[in-house]
């Protein structure tokens, strides 16, 4: 019979040293001269002596003592030590503790970190920060499956967030093929996503090509009225056509205006972050038209003192904002599907190869890079016919912009 009850228990007394008080079945209660109690199971294993600790009372109560320590009996049955598979179970929660998907993805992201720029590194954390981490971060990554990725997943596509989710499980897939080369996990559920999701919406960034509809443009441009600084940067935006990123963060000293030259470099361009810091990569320059010059001038008083051609407007030590330009092209009533900042990239290729300049020529002046064999081999700038070209490209726009409703043609150019 029991030897225990909770009245028993409960009037237990202290004493200046420890003392047991037994149950059956190997069970006991430790009393320790603070007054705490707790449960004891006394037990041999190949004949060898040992107790291991099933908790404290009251949290533990006497029918859950005696519950902890027939299963402790039956690990012992089944020709197992209760010790050994209790210090198992607790490196298994340690292991899943360090191998949380939060944990793992970190420790991803930081192998990865020294092929991103800081820009790209930012753009997957938040991802993972935002998307994945609040649901999945804290489970362990080996058991994270299809039923916990799903949600992540179908609450972006509804949001009508596609490409998001696309690039999403991309990044999930990633970081399960890290834990499974780290033993970390066994699998990579996310791949078994992939047919889920809808396709990507094309990434077709809207643009005017029609000579007449770019001449109203480029009047509404000179009409803007916002600040002076993004006046020019819309100014510019045609002329120039590099990348929006490139054009917000030009800085002034990377302009020489006598030699009528912007040398982006290439820890500004396009590329990967070895090719940024590959000191055999060129910098990406761009011929500055008399007009061009003639903005910059006019700007420079403004603005020349600091970093940035076009600094933010809250902060002068930060570029102005990404959305700046797509800003006041909305404000001008040229909605998202009509022009884009990134636009003026595809308005110059379109209008310039039906001009009849060298594709070539334009390919560089865009810094496209050349498909196949031929791109690791040609290398070749164009630099005296990307510098005609860029002339007569802002002249052209100045022709458009003057002829009103009239179709403008400055004839079939070779540069």
């Amino acid at each position: 019979m029991p030897l225990l009850t909770v009245a028993k228990i409960q009037s237990l007394k202290p004493r200046a040293t420890v003392y047991r008080v037994t149950d059956n079945g190997g069970l006991s209660i430790e009393v320790r001269p603070t007054g705490s109690k707790l449960w004891r199971y006394r037990y041999r294993y190949f004949n060898r002596a040992n107790m291991i600790g099933l908790g404290a009372f009251p949290a533990i109560s006497l029918a859950d003592a005696r519950q902890a320590r027939d299963a402790a009996r039956a690990l012992l049955r089944s020709g197992r030590d209760p010790s050994a598979e209790r210090q198992a179970e607790h490196m298994r929660r340690k292991l899943a503790t360090t191998n949380s998907f939060e944990a793992v993805a970190r420790d991803w992201l930081e192998v990865k970190r020294h092929e991103w720029t800081s820009g790209q590194f930012e753009k997957e954390l938040a991802r993972l920060e935002n998307h994945a981490f609040p649901w999945i971060g804290k489970h362990p990554i080996a058991e994270v499956g299809v039923i916990e990725i799903r949600p992540l997943l179908t609450r972006l596509v509804k949001g009508g967030h596609i490409e998001q989710a696309h690039r999403l499980r991309h990044e999930l897939s990633r970081v399960f093929r890290f834990a499974v080369a780290l033993m970390a996990a066994t699998h990579d559920p996310a791949a078994a996503l992939r047919e889920t999701l809808p396709a990507r919406p094309k990434q077709n960034y809207a643009a005017i090509t029609d000579p007449a509809q770019a001449g109203e443009l480029l009047r509404a441009i000179d009409g803007f009225g916002g600040t002076f600084p993004t006046a020019c940067a819309l100014k510019l935006s045609p002329m120039w056509f590099v990348r929006p990123g490139e054009i917000r963060a030009a800085e002034w000293q990377e302009f020489d205006l006598d030699a009528a030259e912007w040398v982006i470099p290439a820890s500004r361009r396009k590329l990967k972050r070895s090719q940024k810091e590959s000191a055999r990569t060129l910098p990406h320059v761009v011929p500055l038209s008399t007009q061009a010059i003639r903005i910059l001038r006019e700007l420079h008083p403004l603005t020349g003192h600091g970093r940035f051609l076009f600094p933010g407007a809250r902060d002068s030590r930060r570029p102005m904002s990404e959305n700046t330009v797509n800003a006041a092209l909305r404000r001008l009533g040229f909605d998202r599907d009509t022009m884009t900042g990134h636009g003026f990239r595809h308005m110059a290729s379109t209008m310039l190869n039906e001009l009849g300049f060298n594709g070539d020529v334009i390919e560089r002046q865009l810094s496209h890079k050349e498909p196949g064999v031929r791109g690791v081999y040609n290398k070749a700038e164009h630099m005296p016919e990307r510098r005609k070209m860029m002339q007569a490209w802002a002249d052209h726009l100045d022709a458009l912009r003057a002829a009103g409703d009239k179709v403008v043609s400055i004839g079939r150019k070779r540069a």
